[in-house]
């Protein structure tokens, strides 16, 4: 019976612990497109991550999913007159987010984002 207590301990303090992405973060974008700045501010509820996006494709609502120490959101948005859907998919560490992102027909390239 005290394993169980333990493990339930454990897994209790696990979540507890978890990261939470909520506030505004920026980026640093290097794009076959070119580079950029972009502003997210994100809420986070459990793993489900809503949000804004703004930057050079405009401003748009995201959506995405945090599990564990990885995270994805997505927007989408029309620079050229083309709806594209752009992704980003990154690995936490602390306050600083470093991963992809696939801009549709744009191209992709990869990302470091700090909290404000």
């Amino acid at each position: 019976m005290s394993k169980l207590l333990l493990i339930g301990l454990a897994l209790f303090s696990i979540v507890a612990l978890a990261a939470d992405l909520s506030g505004t973060w920026t980026a640093a974008v290097e794009t076959d497109a070119g580079t950029g700045t972009p502003t997210f501010v994100f809420k986070q509820t459990g793993d489900q991550l809503t949000g804004t996006y703004s930057g050079a494709l405009g401003e748009a609502k995201l959506t995405g999913t945090v599990k564990g120490n990885q995270v994805t959101w997505s927007f989408d948005a029309s620079p050229t007159g083309e709806a594209i859907k752009v992704t980003y998919s990154g690995t936490l560490d602390g306050d600083k987010i470093k991963g992809t992102v696939e801009l549709g027909s744009l191209g992709k390239g990869t990302f470091t984002a700090s909290r404000k």
